[in-house]
């Protein structure tokens, strides 16, 4: 079914939510957990299927499986508006940078993302799984062998870390990404993945040994910051153990902490 036509607000600015404004009648489907706040008047469900399309349970329990496959819950949260007047759901992202609403018209109806970059999105939108064209693309891409593919004629929305980079490829232009940082591309951009040329650069290089080559026509969104990126830095840094704390470029070291009054 066409997707409900809704208007929405971003909020924020690195640590990002949405306002969507849903008219009596209209709803949203969201990744469970997003919701942030809503409205009198807002109702919520959760369930297998958002779109209704059938297909018995056993439909609805594939179609929750792919979803986790896809690094999503199980479940998906259905906000509806069952009053009499204009009302707000808002949702936030669960990692610190950027919220993209996205207009799946403009994309050609069709989006393949990264998984667990959805957000939420009009009701009608459906979210189902997407294999990369090569296998190899998928064992060494570093988002694993699934990717999200967003269908539908209405706004969706995905986030990812650190800021958003939109670049739009002529037929035949190459570029090549960090494999974390590839967010969300049309389904007509080509997406594969080569080794980074020469050993010296593969193993000192600090880019890792494979790269995301795309080739266009189509639009590529990136992001700056890879979850996985900042969550090495925290785990690195939280090896120095516990209640100790990494002096970075300190002079006088743990005696500057002494005399400043941090040790006791």
């Amino acid at each position: 079914m066409p997707a409900d036509v809704i208007d929405y607000r971003l909020i924020g600015d690195d640590l990002q939510g949405v306002v969507i404004s849903l008219d009596p009648g209209e709803g949203v489907i969201a990744e469970a957990g997003a919701m942030l706040y809503m409205d009198d008047g807002i109702q919520m469900a959760t369930t297998l299927d958002p779109n209704n399309q059938g297909g018995g349970l056993f439909g609805k329990l594939l179609g929750a499986g792919k979803r986790i496959l896809t690094g999503e819950s199980f479940f998906i949260t259905m906000f509806g508006n069952a009053g009499m007047r204009r009302a707000d759901v808002a949702f936030a992202a669960p990692v610190p940078g950027k919220i993209k609403a996205l207009d799946l018209r403009e994309w050609g109806g069709e989006i393949i993302a990264q998984k667990d970059s959805f957000l939420c999105a009009a009701r009608g939108v459906s979210l189902d799984i997407a294999f990369t064209r090569r296998i190899g693309a998928g064992f060494f891409g570093g988002e694993g062998f699934i990717l999200q593919r967003l269908n539908g004629d209405g706004l969706a929305f995905v986030h990812a870390c650190g800021a958003l980079i939109e670049r739009e490829l002529k037929p035949g232009e190459q570029l090549r990404v960090d494999t974390g940082c590839l967010v969300a591309m049309q389904s007509t951009v080509d997406y594969d993945i080569r080794t980074v040329p020469g050993i010296k650069n593969a193993l000192f290089g600090g880019e890792g040994v494979f790269l995301v080559h795309l080739t266009g026509p189509g639009k590529v969104i990136l992001q700056t910051l890879p979850f996985a990126r900042m969550a090495d830095k925290i785990i690195a840094a939280s090896r120095f153990g516990m209640g100790q704390r990494r002096d970075e470029g300190g002079v006088l070291g743990p005696l500057g902490d002494i005399l400043s009054g941090d040790r006791r």
